[in-house]
């Protein structure tokens, strides 16, 4: 039998990667002068390396010409959101007209709701999951009660129906289906944050617009992590950041999707000279023409600076492509279950699906034994250049990110937490 706990055996794996050498596209993190192994892509993604130049390119560009930097050049800041349209379409799976990079994920949340969530009084129902990421709920909750509804009746929080805290289709489908006179939208996550369950998007959509009412997703965990075909899902609306697995730096500017079907119909929004029509943008009317597409949610021009490392992520995106991405991190995590099953079925229990349909980068591992148990383990694992993170009450994620993780990274993780089992060779 095949001893899949020594290093020549995650050596192999590595080696036959062909997407080894992206990992020197990075900056990794050291520990005691060594590269950490840094499974944290779920909240911070590590830097690439060609973050700097295109900062630079546009520090550079402001210092030369000032204002004239706004219309000169193949990366005129007039246009320069335009230049991660495309290889931002290709990564959501959307036509270029469907997403626009801007604001930030929460911003991008309201004022898509300000379009889609159009509640009436037979119809003021928001469905999100129970448990979902704070901002979510709060953006929500304060969305029903400013148009004079209540969350404690209007906001319906789909509860965990399976073992470890996860939620299936049975259970969403029951809940849309109880309350499919009610409900105005569905916002729903692509990836969960807690368990790191991933979700059927064009199953939810259907089935939302089935019962009559919008649907939206929060694509935080799963956009550069899953695939996630927007424009297929037939989702009307979605937002996400990219400081997580997208690696494009802290509160970098986040994407938002909105169908193509809505650029052809009036909808109401929230208007700013940016969302304005270009071809008229500057004969400052007073009548808002919205541009086409997403483009027309804009409000404000985009900020350049914090834009230009999302074009250095976008760039290894394209080179990489999102396939062999999803296979290598199918095999990063099995790895990394398989470990746990084989070594520390004692220590850790696996919250998040087994199925690899089911899940993306992140493994949520609940550590027996209590919170005690859980953060003394996670600050031993810290304390030794193993970075994960921290959920209240006792779990550890583990996010192995294809771009620049490695099997090698998964090995001494394991390694680490049986040292502070006291089981180390």
């Amino acid at each position: 039998m095949t001893d899949i706990c020594n290093d020549a055996y995650a050596a192999r794996l590595d080696a036959a990667d062909p997407l080894r050498d992206f990992r020197d596209e990075f900056l990794i993190p050291k520990h005691a002068g060594e590269p950490m192994a840094y499974f944290v892509g779920n909240s911070l993604g590590l830097q690439p390396r060609g973050a700097r130049a295109h900062v630079e390119t546009v520090l550079r560009k402001w210092e030369e010409e000032g204002v004239e930097g706004h219309f000169t050049g193949d990366a005129q800041w007039m246009r320069y959101h335009e230049l991660v349209r495309e290889p931002l379409a290709r990564l959501v799976g959307a036509t270029p007209l469907e997403v626009v990079a801007m604001n930030t994920l929460t911003a991008n949340l309201h004022f898509l709701m300000v379009s889609f969530y159009r509640p009436t009084r037979e119809r003021p129902a928001i469905l999100i999951e129970a448990g979902s990421f704070p901002s979510d709920r709060h953006a929500t909750a304060s969305q029903v009660r400013f148009h004079g509804f209540d969350p404690a009746t209007d906001l319906i929080e789909v509860e965990p129906d399976e073992a470890n805290g996860t939620i299936s289709m049975a259970a969403i489908r029951r809940a849309i289906d109880a309350n499919r006179d009610r409900l105005a939208l569905v916002l729903w996550p692509g990836v969960q944050y807690r368990t790191g369950q991933a979700f059927d998007l064009k199953a939810i959509a259907r089935l939302a617009h089935d019962a009559g009412a919008l649907c939206g997703f929060d694509l935080a965990h799963a956009v550069g992590n899953i695939d996630v075909e927007l424009h297929d899902s037939d989702a009307d609306f979605a937002a996400w950041c990219h400081y997580k697995y997208v690696n494009s730096g802290p509160g970098a500017v986040a994407g938002a999707f909105v169908h193509e079907r809505h650029s052809r119909e009036d909808v109401p929004r929230f208007a700013g000279w940016w969302g304005h029509d270009p071809s008229s943008r500057f004969r400052m009317g007073p009548e808002f023409v919205p541009a086409a597409g997403a483009d027309g949610w804009q409000l404000s021009n985009p900020p350049i600076l914090a834009m230009a490392p999302l074009r250095a992520s976008l760039e290894l995106f394209d080179r990489a492509g999102l396939p062999a991405l999803r296979e290598k991190s199918r095999s990063l995590t099995g790895y990394l279950e398989s470990l746990i099953h084989a070594r520390l079925a004692d220590v850790l229990d696996l919250l998040t699906p087994r199925d690899p349909a089911q899940r993306g980068c992140q493994l949520s591992l609940r550590v027996r034994g209590g919170r005690d148990q859980g953060r003394a383990l996670f600050d031993h694992l810290a304390a030794h250049g193993v970075l994960g993170d921290w959920r209240e009450p006792d779990v550890i994620r583990i996010s192995p990110a294809p771009l620049y993780n490695t099997h090698a990274d998964v090995l001494r993780f394991v390694r680490q937490v049986e040292r502070w089992a006291g089981r180390a060779d």
